[in-house]
């Protein structure tokens, strides 16, 4: 997984793509979880702040999100507090599987 950040470390993208390789399809439990709290997370965005992000799905577990620019800083505290939530939740899923999934995150300039 790819993280996007601003100058000023605000997310603005993220993308993952490829399949973890744990264990054989539909029953990889890395790839499940990964995938779960992803799109957890698009959807949270979604339905509790009212922004809608520009999501593209492809093969083999591509997904990438971009969030549009938000005007209001309370509405933009909200999608960041919940994408950094999803963060921390892809990173404890890394932090015992290492091996099957990584997390970089990158910024803009």
């Amino acid at each position: 997984m790819e993280v996007e950040r601003t100058g000023d470390g605000k997310i603005v993208a993220f993308t993952m793509s490829g399949h973890a390789q744990f264990a054989k399809r539909g029953q990889d439990i890395v790839c499940a979880g990964a995938s779960a709290v992803s799109f957890g997370a698009i959807n949270a965005v979604m339905a509790l702040t009212n922004v809608k992000p520009r999501i593209t799905q492809g093969e083999s577990g591509y997904l990438r999100c971009e969030l549009p620019s938000v005007e209001d800083a309370q509405t933009n505290e909200r999608v960041q507090l919940l994408l950094e939530a999803m963060l921390v939740s892809l990173r404890t899923i890394e932090k015992e599987y290492g091996k099957y999934i990584r997390i970089a995150d990158k910024s803009r300039r």
